[in-house]
């Protein structure tokens, strides 16, 4: 095993892999790092991290030093150098007359070179332009011609999914991209909506490539003779994504299709071509049983799930002769409260009773004389509980017209 750390010399660049010698370097932390171009600041993307002896580029180069204050003036210095620098490396293309766009200046930590990037459609003839430059800066120049992908991948920018582009956020290494994933995709061949900011085909078509390809191999082709559920037809449109397939079925208006998945499908024929001349179309019911049926889950209880936790917590079923007498005592405890109940409920009306009700003095009226009879209770029957008796409605009975009605005063 093999102790290393990984150091990022760009934002977004490839991640290299580095000798700590013992050093603890945690992530974002800034390190200066022996390289082939000789001392360069980077920033840590991965702390130290044990890995196999096979992974490693042998020998790996070592980490000089963590990142002090005066390291950090000067990569402050340096990329206020480079923007002067940029400058006048334009004044001098322009004074040249050269054919190219320069794209990024980049100072070593040093000091002592200085990396000029470009992109151009050609070839071009730089020689005057690097004499001019270094007699100017009093260092190492160095142009190098870079493609339009490591351009946008230098500069930066918005995609039109609207995220940051993946070359210049994540991509260590551009893949290669061609028209053909376009088509396996079904994706618009419209130059526009398929290419990228640099102008190349998107990097993210390569991203599900593969699942794309696994779908065509698995699913039937395109205008092929199928059997479904419903009827023999053609395939019009398949559907990669939801592994579906649109048949025009035999008999049937061809403006409405009808979709299935590819495993209710029968391919009959494969590919473009005329029907069998020999082949007879299966019964209906036996073209039903390519209907693909979802099997139904049928709802777990807990009852096993909590039988099972307690055996396994040591507290298993109380035995029966337990739960019997359980059952008996809730059986006593909730007899004694039914029979305690009705007996509260009996000394409730015998209270009411028992209070004298104030004699109440019969109205006068012109023609006819209310008289009141007292209520009598009767006894209550027995077995008949008191608090289901009923109060007596009160009756009034009227004297015949010829009777006078009396004076209460006399």
């Amino acid at each position: 095993m093999t102790e290393i750390i990984g150091v990022r010399f760009k934002s977004g660049g490839k991640q290299y892999y580095f000798d700590p010698r013992g050093e603890q370097v945690s992530p974002g932390q800034g390190v200066i790092i022996e390289t082939s171009r000789g001392l360069e600041y980077g920033e840590c993307a991965q702390g130290n991290t044990m890995v196999e002896d096979e992974e490693v580029v042998q020998p790996l180069r070592p980490l000089v030093r963590l990142a002090t204050d005066k390291d950090l003036e000067t990569v402050a210095k340096n990329r206020e150098k480079e923007k002067r620098a940029f400058s006048i490396c334009l004044e001098k293309i322009a004074a040249h007359g050269l054919d190219m766009k320069l794209v990024e200046v980049e100072y070593s930590f040093e000091g002592n070179k200085i990396l000029f990037f470009f992109t151009s459609d050609g070839r071009v003839d730089f020689r005057a332009l690097v004499k001019d430059l270094a007699g100017v800066f009093h260092a190492r120049i160095e142009l190098r011609q870079i493609g339009v992908r490591d351009e946008a991948k230098m500069l930066g920018g918005l995609g039109i999914c609207g995220r940051p582009l993946c070359c210049s956020s994540f991509l260590d290494e551009f893949q290669p991209v061609s028209i053909k994933m376009a088509k396996t995709q079904n994706l618009s061949l419209n130059p526009t909506k398929i290419s990228g900011t640099c102008g190349r085909l998107m990097c993210c078509l390569k991203y599900e490539q593969e699942a794309y390809e696994d779908a065509v191999h698995r699913m039937p082709k395109n205008d092929s003779f199928v059997e479904t559920p419903e009827g023999v037809g053609n395939i019009c449109q398949l559907d990669l994504l939801k592994e579906t397939v649109k048949v025009r079925l035999e008999g049937a208006q061809p403006d409405t299709p009808k979709t299935f998945h590819h495993s209710e499908v029968r391919v009959v024929r494969s590919g473009k071509g005329k029907r069998p001349e020999d082949y007879v179309a299966p019964p209906m019911e036996e073209l039903a049983k390519l209907r693909k049926v979802t099997p139904v889950e049928e709802p777990r209880t807990l009852s096993t799930g909590i039988s099972a936790a307690l055996t396994s917590l040591g507290m298993g079923e109380e035995p029966a002769e337990s739960r019997r007498n359980s059952g008996r005592r809730r059986r006593r405890s909730g007899g004694e409260q039914q029979a305690q109940q009705p007996r509260r409920e009996e000394n409730r009306p015998a209270q009411k009773t028992a209070q004298p009700k104030p004699q109440q003095r019969p109205r006068t009226e012109t023609k006819h004389k209310a008289e009141t009879k007292p209520v009598t209770e009767k006894p209550a029957a027995e077995g008949q509980q008191g608090g289901e008796k009923k109060r007596p409605r009160r009756r009034y009975h009227r004297k015949p017209r010829g009777d006078k009605p009396q004076n209460p005063g006399t």
